[in-house]
C-alpha cells in the first residue's frame, strides 16, 4: 500500500513541476526573466520559510553558513539561470527531453569530481545519452538558436548541487537547506529584472502564472520527499521520467509545441540511457550490500 503511494506521489510531484514549466513560460510572454525569476524565488521562498516554522526546523542554522551549503546555492543561482532562461525560449518538448539526461550528468560529475568508480556499460549509457542530447538540440542544424545551452548550463549547475549536497553537513535539516537554495537566486533575479529594458508586467497574464508557479514547486518538493520516504528510492525514482510525457504534452496542449521525429528519438535515447544507469547503480549497490 506503502509502495503504491509513493508511486503516485512521485508521478503527481513529476506533474506538479511540469506544470511549474509550463507556468513560467507563460509568464515570460510578457513579463522578463528577471521579474519572473524574481517573483519565483521570493515567493517560493516564503513558502518554504512558512514551512519551516510550522514545522519548527530552524532555517538560520549555524551550518548555513558552511563553505558546502555556499556553494551548493551558487550552484543553485546557475541552475535557475539556466533553467528560467531555457523553459522561457525553447519549446516544452525540447527542454523536457533534455532535463531528462540529469542523472547522466550526475553519474558524470560523480565519477570525475567524486571519484566514484564508473564502469565501462554506465560510460556507455552517458555516451548513448549524449548522442540523444545532440539529437535534440542538433547544434549544427538550422533550427538551432543557442537558447539551448541555456536548460543545458541549468542541469549541469543542478547536478553540481546534488553532488554538493552530499558534502554538506548533515546537521542542517533538509527543508533549510532547501529554503536556502531557494532564496539564493533572489538577488540574481533582481537584479536581472532591474537591468533589463523590458518594462514591468503586472497584469493578470503574468501575475497569475507566477503565483501557480510559487504553488506548485513546493507542492512538488513535498511530493518528492514523501515519496521518498514512503518507499526505496530503487522503487519511485525511475517514475521522476514521467515528467518528460507531462512537460511535453503541456507543450503540446498549451503552447502548440510539435515535437519532431529527431527530437521523440533523441529523448527516447536519453530515457533509455538514464534508466540503464539506474537500473545498474542498483544493481551494484545490491551487490555492495551483500
Amino acid at each position: 500500500m506503502h509502495v503504491l503511494r509513493a508511486i503516485t506521489l512521485m508521478v503527481l510531484a513529476m506533474a506538479f513541476l511540469a506544470g511549474s514549466d509550463a507556468s513560467i513560460k507563460l509568464a515570460t510572454r510578457d513579463a522578463s526573466v528577471g521579474q519572473a525569476m524574481f517573483l519565483v524565488s521570493l515567493g517560493g521562498t516564503l513558502v518554504f520559510y512558512a514551512m519551516c516554522r510550522i514545522k519548527g526546523v530552524p532555517v538560520f542554522h549555524r551550518a548555513a553558513w558552511h563553505r558546502m551549503v555556499l556553494l551548493r546555492n551558487g550552484f543553485e543561482v546557475v541552475g535557475a539561470i539556466g533553467m528560467v532562461f531555457g523553459v522561457a525560449y525553447v519549446s516544452l518538448s525540447v527542454f523536457a527531453a533534455i532535463l531528462q539526461a540529469a542523472p547522466l550528468v550526475v553519474t558524470l560529475g560523480a565519477a570525475v569530481f567524486l571519484k566514484e568508480p564508473v564502469g565501462w556499460r554506465r560510460w556507455s549509457a552517458i555516451g548513448v545519452g549524449i548522442i540523444g542530447m545532440l539529437m535534440v538540440i542538433r547544434p549544427f542544424g538550422a533550427g538551432f538558436t543557442g537558447w539551448e545551452v541555456f536548460p543545458l548550463l541549468g542541469i549541469s549547475a543542478l547536478a553540481a548541487r546534488d553532488l554538493v549536497t552530499r558534502l554538506s553537513p548533515t546537521e542542517i535539516p533538509a527543508l533549510a537547506l532547501s529554503t536556502w537554495g531557494f532564496a539564493a537566486p533572489i538577488p540574481v533575479g533582481l537584479a536581472l529584472f532591474a537591468l533589463t529594458p523590458q518594462a514591468a508586467d503586472w497584469s493578470g497574464t503574468t501575475l497569475w502564472p507566477i503565483a501557480v508557479a510559487i504553488l506548485v514547486t513546493p507542492a512538488g518538493y513535498l511530493c518528492v520527499t514523501t515519496a521518498m520516504r514512503l518507499a526505496p528510492a530503487a522503487i519511485v525514482s525511475p517514475f521522476r521520467y514521467s515528467r518528460l510525457i507531462f512537460t511535453t504534452g503541456l507543450g503540446i496542449a498549451i503552447f502548440g509545441d510539435r515535437p519532431d521525429a529527431w527530437t521523440l528519438s533523441g529523448a527516447g535515447l536519453i530515457l533509455a540511457a538514464g534508466l540503464y544507469t539506474f537500473v545498474r547503480e542498483r544493481r551494484l549497490a545490491r551487490a555492495a550490500t551483500a
